[in-house]
């Protein structure tokens, strides 16, 4: 007995850090000070810039959207997912990513397989000026079943903090702008999977490709549209639309006393969601729990500057609505 025959293959985890290294370097700032491989990753950061810097940090992960990718053989978006998650959830409180680092456990680790999902991260870390400096490739028989793998990431940002976003200055009559998702994003995928179980490769009719093409869409960074709007006065608040819904995620930065009034019908909804919802026969309360209905991200205004933010919107070419307004509970 040795441990390749209890089911962990130490070449194997050689032969991934081989294949990506250099990808993973090619997302490497002027900070990073150390190269993969080392027990830890070391980050200079440079804050000369701010008066009040704040670490920011996120973990997340991209659920059962995973069983699709291995039913499909295609693994090189969910890591895109992952890194994008975790920089919105960062970028609604008004920071910017400073660095990643990932989790990749399995059942039988297969280089090429890992190699193509880290591909998908340095993607998303390249188009975000993200570093990613290191991560765990865990492979753990008996955990996981052989094509079974999970996928988890943690980001560190920064924001100065008289620029943190955080709708402690909301107030009635603020309204809500609703920026597009590409799809389901990382969220609600076991109900999606049981719905189209046995369907992913079946072509519907309005939709791109494939279904399960279709649940694989990348989802989003809303990075380099809301960034240069940081500090302004104007956002006086965001949220990330994940699990919860609408609804649930944005009430989160809700202050007591308030609440939120919703046009559901305000926005266009993509295929794919009214698709769950009739062929599943999904009560809308689970959909508009569980799901981001085609909104990935909601800025909150102020009702006098509604125009102006829609017009530097209308600039960048981003399909934006207004879904409602902040008002008195």
């Amino acid at each position: 007995m040795d441990y390749k025959k209890a089911g962990v293959d130490i070449s194997a985890g050689e032969e991934f850090v081989r294949l990506i290294k250099p990808q993973v370097r090619q997302t490497f700032t002027t900070q990073v000070m150390t190269d993969i491989g080392a027990f830890g990753g070391f980050f200079q950061p440079d804050f000369t810039s701010m008066t009040q810097p704040v670490l920011v940090s996120s973990i997340d992960g991209v659920g059962t959207k995973l069983k699709i990718a291995v039913e499909l053989g295609k693994y090189d978006t969910v890591g895109s997912c992952l890194v994008n998650h975790c920089i919105n959830d960062i970028l609604v409180c008004g920071a910017r990513p400073l660095f990643f680092l990932d989790y990749y456990a399995c059942g039988k680790l297969k280089p090429e397989i890992a190699a193509s999902v880290v591909t998908g991260m340095v993607n998303a870390c390249r188009e975000n000026g993200c570093a990613l400096i290191g991560g765990e490739t865990a492979e753990m028989p008996g955990i996981y079943e052989a094509e079974d793998f999970d996928l988890a990431g943690t980001i560190v940002g920064v924001v100065d903090k008289p620029n943190i976003v955080n709708g402690s200055r909301l107030e009635a009559g603020d309204v809500m702008i609703g920026l597009p998702s590409t799809g389901l994003h990382t969220n609600g995928y076991s109900l999606a999977r049981k719905v189209f179980e046995g369907r992913m490769h079946e072509k519907v009719a309005g939709l791109d490709g494939s279904i399960g093409e279709e649940l694989l869409k990348v989802h989003r960074s809303y990075l380099s549209v809301i960034q240069p709007l940081i500090g302004s006065p104007d956002l006086k608040g965001m949220s990330h639309i994940t699990g919860g819904g609408l609804m649930g995620n944005t009430m989160r930065i809700v202050p007591d006393g308030l609440t939120l009034s919703v046009d559901w019908s305000s926005w266009p909804e993509p295929l794919i969601f009214d698709l769950i919802r009739r062929e599943g026969s999904v009560p809308e309360e689970d959909m508009r729990r569980t799901f981001n209905l085609g909104l990935g991200l909601v800025m909150i205004v102020a009702k006098d500057r509604v125009d102006h933010i829609m017009g530097y919107l209308k600039s960048r070419q981003e399909n934006a609505y207004i879904i409602g307004s902040v008002a008195k509970a």
